[in-house]
């Protein structure tokens, strides 16, 4: 179950990512309190999942997931540049989170 929270919560990150971009520096009302709501979520699922899961491999799960998103709702949605590199960084990022994970502790 804290797996489970954890990649919400990581989903999550993403939103506020995505909301603190759209609130212009936190001018904007709505984008601003999306941002706040998202990162108390975001923020809140970690806490609970590090309870049971060890710091490294949970912390590199949920910050993976959510730069990974980020990147590519910014790329798809918000007009981000497109290239290769990006997208072979967002595979090593993975491919990193999956090795902390292999390396043990992670169950």
């Amino acid at each position: 179950m804290a797996w489970l929270v954890l990649i919400i919560s990581g989903v999550f990150e993403a939103g506020w990512a995505i909301s603190l971009k759209l609130s212009n520096g936190f001018s904007r009302l709505w984008p601003t309190v999306s941002f706040a709501v998202l990162a108390a979520v975001s923020f809140s699922g970690l806490a609970w999942a590090l309870r049971e899961l060890p710091v490294g491999p949970a912390y590199a799960v949920w910050t993976g997931i959510g730069a990974s998103l980020t990147a590519i709702i910014g790329m798809i949605w918000l007009g981000d540049s497109v290239s290769t590199l990006k997208i072979v960084s967002l595979v090593l990022i993975v491919a990193g989170i999956i090795g902390l994970n292999l390396a043990g502790g992670g169950h």
